[in-house]
């Protein structure tokens, strides 16, 4: 135990962040080429970005028609792993499909 000192002060000093900072957000593309099935996108859209089937669908016309389309705007680690999830799925089924990210 310690001894008690008449006297003697002690002192909690705390600091605290006057702002936080959003973190940067990135937009999660795809491109377009000329395998890769159009049913294959819209389920892709549907199960990995989780879009409803008339977004989906709405998504991968953009893509078919303008070369690229953006399926969601996430942090820098979740739009990463969305990309790395296209391309595994994309591999598994033979798809040369390519994904990207840009800084909004």
């Amino acid at each position: 135990m310690q001894e008690y000192k008449p006297g003697t002060e002690e002192k909690v000093i705390s600091r605290t962040r006057k702002s936080l900072k959003e973190p940067p957000m990135y937009r999660v593309l795809l491109h377009n080429d000329d395998y890769t099935t159009m049913d294959f996108v819209v389920e892709l859209l549907m199960n990995v970005f989780h879009k409803p089937f008339e977004d989906a669908t709405r998504i991968m016309l953009r893509v078919h028609r303008a070369g690229k389309g953006e399926c969601g705007v996430y942090t820098y680690e979740v739009a990463e792993t969305k990309i790395e999830t296209v391309h595994q799925l994309a591999r598994e089924r033979g798809f040369p499909l390519k994904s990207s990210m840009e800084k909004v």
